[in-house]
């Protein structure tokens, strides 16, 4: 059975629904793993003044760039792939950052 071939003159391909949700998802809790990222290590520590407001308000951005970063894969399996790793690599992070377990 020969593989599908890609229509390079369809609008929608096949592999886009694949990296919407990688983005989304993954997207998202890379976006909160960043942003606990900098709260915790970013200037004046966790106890700084307003900085929770600002920590908030930096998830929304972060995930937009993500999801609009993700349609640069190649394909969906690569989204979800390099994505994954990223938020290996932020929670690994943000837990070292919060220094060792009680």
């Amino acid at each position: 059975m020969p593989a599908p071939t890609l229509d390079p003159n369809s609008p929608i391909r096949p592999d886009w629904w694949s990296k919407t949700i990688a983005g989304t998802v993954l997207g998202f809790t890379l976006a909160v793993a960043l942003a606990g990222l900098f709260a915790w290590a970013g200037p004046g520590g966790v106890l700084a003044a307003n900085k929770y407001q600002f920590v908030m308000w930096m998830i929304a951005p972060l995930w937009l760039a993500v999801v609009s970063g993700c349609f640069l894969f190649r394909t969906g399996l690569r989204a979800w792939a390099w994505l994954g790793g990223a938020n290996v690599l932020a929670y690994a992070a943000l837990l070292l950052s919060r220094g060792p377990l009680p």
